[in-house]
């Protein structure tokens, strides 16, 4: 998939079913693919989410070097296995298009995308 030229498109994981905003669950996913390291990742942008995530799968596959998380915390949703202890960071530099970032993101083993932003 072309990652350059002008236009990018970005595809809604929901459909446009209209409810009030109380019965939203979540508001504001999207996929999309970003650039870290010359190399292509899905991307998904999350109104709903509280924080940035990482998956351990591009932490490892690129060789990103984590730091120790400030506050570890445990997660239960992402694992039928039980709860996971979210105890690393790493920080991503990652392009859209001509649009350049980095975010400081938590590494956590997701199988959903490579990287999960949440949207202000």
């Amino acid at each position: 998939m072309p990652c350059k030229g002008d236009l990018l498109v970005v595809r809604r994981m929901l459909g446009h079913i209209q409810k009030p905003f109380y019965e939203s669950q979540r508001e504001n996913i999207f996929h999309t693919r970003c650039l870290i390291n010359d190399k292509l990742f899905p991307l998904i942008v999350d109104g709903g989410s509280c924080t940035n995530v990482a998956s351990t799968r591009v932490v490892d596959k690129l060789g990103l070097p984590t730091i120790s998380h400030t506050k570890p915390y445990k997660l239960q949703w992402l694992s039928e296995d039980g709860e996971i202890v979210v105890n690393k960071q790493v920080l991503i530099a990652y392009s859209i298009g001509k649009d350049k970032d980095e975010v400081l993101s938590d590494v956590v083993p997701m199988e959903a995308t490579h990287i999960l932003l949440f949207q202000l």
